[in-house]
C-alpha cells in the first residue's frame, strides 16, 4: 500500500512540474479588464488576482514563471526591469 501511495505522489508531482514554464519578452499589450498581458511572441498570460497593474507598461521587458492550467497561462512570478 505504501508503494502505491508513494508512486501516486511521484506521478502527481511530476505531472504538476511538467506544466511549470518560463517566458521572456516585451509586453505587447495589457488587458486590464481580463487582467492579462500579451508578449511580443503573441502568447497571453493571466496576472495574479491583486496584481498592481500600474507597475507594468507596454514595451517593458519581463521574465515570467507560469503554470499552464486549463488551457490558460497563469503567472506565478514576474521579474520587472529595475
Amino acid at each position: 500500500m505504501r508503494t502505491l501511495i508513494g508512486a501516486l505522489c511521484v506521478a502527481i508531482l511530476t505531472t504538476v512540474a511538467a506544466f511549470a514554464a518560463e517566458a521572456e519578452g516585451k509586453i505587447k499589450s495589457i488587458n486590464v479588464d481580463d487582467q492579462t498581458i500579451t508578449l511580443d511572441d503573441g502568447k497571453s498570460y493571466k496576472l495574479p488576482g491583486e496584481f498592481d497593474m500600474d507597475s507594468i507598461k507596454t514595451g517593458m521587458d519581463v521574465l515570467l514563471a507560469y503554470d499552464e492550467i486549463g488551457g490558460q497561462n497563469l503567472i506565478t512570478d514576474m521579474q520587472l526591469p529595475e
